[in-house]
C-alpha cells in the first residue's frame, strides 16, 4: 500500500488503467459557483495553474451535460513549441507527477498559436519522458474530461500525442490551486465566505460528476486539485485517477489502492473496494481543512496533530473546542453556527463505513442550506 499512495510531501499520485473510449468519440460515451459576495478579485491573485475558466467556460450551462462527440483539438508538437516559445522555462507554472504545466497562447476561435499575451491563455501539461503515469493518465484525461462539461470542473480544450510526448491543454486558471492559497506561508487570508463557495462549488462538480450515467469516481479529491479563477470560482482538475463507478446493482468497484495520503478512504485503503461514496470521504477532508486551515498530513507537525483528522475530530462535536482549531488568519471573521454546522457536516463525511456518509447531493443541499441561513441571521 505504501507505494500505490502518494508521497506525503510531494503529495502527487500514481496512474491505474481506466475504460477507454475512442478520443475521436466513436465508441461508446459516458454520460456556476459564482460568488455575489466574494472579497478575491483581480488585485488578489495567487499563482497560476492548469485549469478551466475563460471565454469558453462561460458558454457552459449551470446544471452541466455530457458531450456524446467532444470537440476537442488535436494540437500537434509544434504548434505547443510555438504557444510556449518552446517550452521556456518562464512559462512553467506548475508541476506535477504526470508533468509539467506551462502558460501558453493560442487565439480564441482557431485556438491556433499566437504571441505572448496575444489571445487567449491556456495551461499545457507536458508528460515527463520518466513518468510512469504517461500515457494511462493522458488516455483518462482525454476519454472522461473531454466529455464533461460542467462549471465546476476544468475545461480540456485539446491533446496532443506524438512520439514520446502525451500532452493536454486546458482553459487557464488565473488563481491558482486552493493548496497554495491556504496553506503557503505569509499568503493572503481567505475570508469565510469564499471559503463558502469553493466547497459549495467544488460539491456542486463532485455531484454533477456522481450522478452521471456511469456514476463517475472522481477518486483523487484534494486541496492541490481544486482550481480557482480570479474571482476564487473553483473547479476540479486533474482527472487522471478518475475511474467508471460499479455497475449491475453493485456497491463498488475493485481496483488495486491509489490516491493521497490522508484523503483516501479508509475503507479503500483496507479492502481495495471503491466506493462513489470514496469521494465523499476526501470532500470531507478538504473542508476540514477549509475550517483550520492545516493540511491533512504535515510531517512539520508536532507527533499528536501530524494527522489532522485525528488531531481535530474530538473538537468538531463542540462549538467551544471548535473555535480552538479554527483557522486564525480568519480572525474570528465568520459566523459560529454556520462553522459548526460544517464541522458536524464534517464529522458525516469522515465516517470509516461508506454507507453511512452521505451522498455528495445531500452534502451539496446541506452546504447551500447553510449558505442560505447566512444570508438570512449572518451571525
Amino acid at each position: 500500500m505504501g507505494n500505490c499512495l502518494a508521497s506525503p510531501v510531494e503529495n502527487h499520485s500514481p496512474i491505474v488503467t481506466q475504460p477507454s473510449t475512442s478520443v475521436d468519440g466513436k465508441e461508446k460515451a459516458i454520460k456556476p459557483s459564482k460568488s455575489s459576495n466574494n472579497r478575491h478579485g483581480p488585485e488578489n491573485k495567487g499563482s497560476t495553474a492548469a485549469g478551466g475558466g475563460g471565454t469558453v467556460a462561460e458558454l457552459v450551462p449551470p446544471s452541466g451535460r455530457i458531450i456524446l462527440t467532444p470537440n476537442l483539438k488535436k494540437f500537434t508538437y509544434a504548434e505547443l513549441q510555438s504557444a510556449t516559445r518552446n517550452f521556456r522555462p518562464e512559462a512553467v507554472v506548475g508541476e506535477g507527477g504526470f508533468g509539467t504545466v506551462f502558460k501558453g497562447w493560442v487565439d480564441r476561435e482557431t485556438l491556433a498559436p499566437s504571441k505572448p499575451g496575444v489571445g487567449m491563455p491556456v495551461a499545457i501539461k507536458k508528460s515527463k519522458l520518466e513518468s510512469c503515469q504517461g500515457l494511462q493518465e493522458w488516455k483518462a484525461e482525454v476519454d472522461l474530461l473531454g466529455k464533461f462539461n460542467h462549471p465546476n470542473l476544468v475545461r480540456l480544450l485539446g491533446y496532443c500525442r506524438e512520439g514520446k510526448y502525451f500532452i493536454l491543454i486546458y482553459e487557464y486558471m488565473e488563481g491558482g490551486n486552493l493548496e497554495t492559497h491556504l496553506f503557503r506561508n505569509g499568503g493572503d487570508r481567505i475570508p469565510w465566505d469564499t471559503r463558502l463557495n469553493i466547497a459549495t462549488g467544488t460539491a456542486q462538480g463532485l455531484t454533477f460528476l456522481h450522478s452521471s450515467a456511469d456514476k463517475v469516481i472522481y477518486r483523487d479529491f484534494k486541496a492541490s486539485n481544486i482550481l480557482l479563477d480570479r474571482d476564487f470560482n473553483a473547479k476540479l482538475s486533474d482527472f487522471g485517477l478518475a475511474r467508471l463507478g460499479p455497475a449491475d446493482n453493485k456497491s463498488h468497484v475493485s481496483t488495486r489502492i491509489i490516491g493521497s495520503y490522508g484523503y483516501a478512504d479508509p475503507e479503500y485503503i483496507a479492502t481495495g473496494h471503491l466506493y462513489v461514496k470514496s469521494d465523499v470521504y476526501g470532500f470531507g477532508v478538504m473542508l476540514l481543512e477549509l475550517l483550520t486551515g492545516l493540511k491533512v498530513i504535515d510531517v512539520r507537525r508536532p507527533s499528536e496533530a501530524l494527522n489532522l483528522i485525528e488531531w481535530a475530530k474530538p473538537s468538531l462535536a463542540e462549538k467551544r473546542k471548535l473555535k480552538k482549531i479554527m483557522d486564525p488568519r480568519l480572525e474570528n471573521q465568520y459566523p459560529p453556527r454556520a462553522a459548526f454546522q460544517v464541522a458536524k457536516l464534517v464529522l458525516k463525511c469522515l465516517q470509516l463505513q461508506p454507507k453511512h456518509r452521505p451522498s455528495m447531493e445531500e452534502v451539496l443541499v446541506t452546504l447551500q442550506q447553510i449558505n442560505n441561513s447566512i444570508m438570512v441571521n449572518p451571525n
